[in-house]
């Protein structure tokens, strides 16, 4: 089957062996996959190196029913597991096309519980936005987002991009830092106020840097909460100013199970309901054939790139 590995550090279509029906996973032929920051970010540190890409990817089972897919995989009987957490597995979360092979490619098997079953409304070809949009509905719910806070982004790429769109589709509203003019566009068009204006009761860093962390610190107001949505790839400092605002810096990181459900069903009703999302995310759209394309143009930002896709089929 066709497949983009990473190969020398550049992402290959190949030719790799389907997966076995032996190992009790359902089976789901892939119809898209999207590309995220943290695979260039994996790509350039040498960590994908042999790896098949991809942990946002949706597609069908054998039976016909249209997924997307919660990309972990842990033990599911620690305390962590049993209680919602399973990005905190006692024995060691891992996760397709991050420690194991993932979903750019035509076919993967993966374990029942992994498999997120699409709300009507929710094109399939859309549904490999379900992923970014959880790790935006976990980062909300562990910052503890009311409907009366005032709430401010730093940085519209597409993280940032999906906490505005999360929080606008729940009728929040969300000011926005946005870099590059086609990235202002999106944000507008989520229903964001491109530019902030006062002291914010949480503002989330989307970027993950030493400079983006000091400006969400500087937007936020004395005693507000700082939401680290953005993965931190090497090391950042930290300043006075968060100590003399007594900020409440709130790290997240993948999703999880709230006492309503888990954060991937949740993205999928939100982008089942509002499908304008991916209209405005959902920049570029590319056969396997075509790797080397489509990475360039996620690398791209600049040009225009939000979210790009593959799509196995085409």
């Amino acid at each position: 089957m066709k497949a983009i590995r990473v190969v020398d550090g550049t992402p290959t279509l190949v030719d790799a062996p389907p997966p076995g029906d032996g190992d009790g996973g359902v089976m789901v032929d892939i119809v898209a996959s999207s590309i995220c920051g943290s695979d260039l970010h994996m790509i350039d540190g040498g960590l994908a190196e042999g790896r098949v890409l991809g942990h946002e990817f949706a597609g069908t089972t054998p039976d016909g029913t249209q997924v997307a897919i919660e990309p972990i995989v842990s033990c599911g009987h620690c305390v962590q597991c049993l209680t919602g957490s399973r990005n905190h597995c006692h024995e060691g979360a891992s996760g397709f096309g991050i420690l194991i092979d993932g979903g750019m490619a035509e076919r993967i098997s993966v374990p029942a519980e992994a498999l997120v079953a699409l709300p009507a409304g929710l094109s399939i070809g859309d549904a490999s936005l379900v992923e970014p949009l959880a790790v935006a509905v976990h980062a909300i719910r562990r910052a503890r987002v009311e409907g009366s806070d005032r709430i401010a982004v730093v940085g519209a790429g597409p993280i940032g991009l999906a906490v505005a769109a999360v929080c606008g589709a729940n009728g929040i509203g969300v000011d926005i830092e946005a870099r590059h003019p086609h990235q202002q566009a999106a944000a507008d068009r989520l229903g964001a106020s491109v530019g902030t204006n006062g002291k914010y009761d949480v503002v989330f860093d989307a970027v993950a840097g030493t400079d983006s962390i000091a400006r969400a610190v500087s937007l936020c107001r004395v005693g507000g909460r700082v939401g680290l949505v953005g993965t931190i790839w090497s090391p950042i400092s930290l300043d006075m100013a968060a100590c003399l605002k007594e900020v409440e810096i709130i790290p997240s990181m993948m999703y999880g199970r709230a006492a309503a459900g888990r954060d991937v069903d949740a993205a999928a009703a939100i982008l089942a309901r509002t499908p304008a999302i991916a209209d405005v995310m959902i920049t570029h759209r590319f056969p396997l054939d075509a790797a080397h394309e489509a990475f360039a143009a996620a690398r791209n930002r600049a040009e225009g790139a939000i979210k790009v896709v593959f799509e196995p089929g085409r």
